[in-house]
């Protein structure tokens, strides 16, 4: 990834082994909802449905999650055709807030996740800037050996109100 994409971070290595142990100890969305310590999250939306906030390892600058407040672990299966067009209209608000606070060649939306492992289904929602080279972009984006993007917290703090603010506004 170029620099483009990475604001004020800095790209830190995967710690494949231990992220692979946090993801099966314990739903890290359940977690957060509770307010468990070690698993908080700069939420940037949550109402009864769902809970929108910034990824802890983010790919890029500004990665989004959207999940559902009730733990489903089926991303169509556990829900109801209106159920499910309700995330997915709160997933477009949250997708035109993130390209109004950020500059975005194409925002990656999709849900990732295995019975193995971050089974509470989840959406992530990536702005990818522009001029990044083509061989760095689609599926390249989720290369662990990319790295994370470690920002810190006065810069994930202000990202979090900007879009909290886009997303009030309506995007």
């Amino acid at each position: 990834m170029g620099a483009a994409d990475d604001e004020g971070g800095r790209r830190v290595a995967w710690d494949v082994d231990a992220y692979v142990e946090r993801v099966r100890a314990a739903c890290f969305v359940c977690e957060l909802l509770v307010g468990t310590a070690g698993y908080e999250h700069h939420v940037i939306h949550r109402d009864d449905t769902a809970v929108v906030f910034l990824a802890k390892y983010p790919n890029l600058w500004g990665h989004v999650l959207v999940a559902p407040v009730d733990h489903r672990e089926r991303v169509v299966g556990d829900f109801t055709e209106d159920q499910y067009a309700q995330l997915q209209r709160l997933i477009h608000r949250v997708g035109r807030a993130l390209t109004s606070v950020i500059d975005t060649e194409r925002l990656y939306v999709t849900s990732l996740g295995s019975q193995q492992g971050n089974t509470h289904v989840h959406w992530h929602l990536l702005p990818l800037p522009a001029g990044v080279p083509y061989e760095d972009q689609q599926m390249a984006v989720f290369d662990t050996d990319k790295g994370w993007l470690q920002c810190s917290d006065a810069e994930m703090v202000t990202l979090a109100a900007d879009l909290r603010r886009a997303l009030a506004a309506g995007g």
